[in-house]
């Protein structure tokens, strides 16, 4: 079963809705962490839970602000996760291949929704590359997340 969390702020709200409905016609089971519109929410809540929850349940997640900054920054405050923002569809691609990233972070007032879903689209299509080199790298960000 393919699983992934979505959430995003009240500026990535609309662009949050269409990738899960792109999503799910591509048969992705999608728990949206950020149902409801709230004008006044604080991006930091939404990323920290999603975040927790793709940790709980080794999957993957989608984050959405208006830079994509903010929620990247605070997703990657919980232990386990390994968040970036990606602006196009290769860097995407290569986060997820070497860098075995589990949080994709969008921005949408600086990249068009068509873009957003190609990003999104690759990121779920590659695999991380298990070479040694990308393993050392990532055990060394685990060792100071728990040091």
């Amino acid at each position: 079963m393919k699983r992934i969390y979505v959430g995003a702020d009240h500026r990535g709200f609309k662009l949050k809705n269409e990738i899960i409905e792109t999503l799910r016609r591509n048969e992705w089971v999608v728990t949206d962490v950020s149902e409801k519109y709230d004008p006044d929410d604080d991006y930091p809540d939404v990323a920290v839970s999603l975040g927790e929850k793709i940790v709980a349940e080794k999957t993957l997640g989608v984050l959405i602000c208006g830079s994509g900054a903010g929620v990247c920054a605070a997703v990657n405050k919980v232990e386990g996760v390994r968040g970036a923002m990606a602006l196009n569809a290769r860097q995407a691609r290569k986060m997820r291949e070497d860098d075995d990233i589990n949080v994709l972070c969008l921005s949408a007032d600086f990249v068009t929704p068509e873009e957003n879903k190609e990003i999104v689209d690759e990121f779920l299509k590659a695999v991380f590359v298990t070479e040694e080199r990308f393993i050392r790298r990532i055990n060394k960000i685990r060792k100071y997340e728990t040091t």
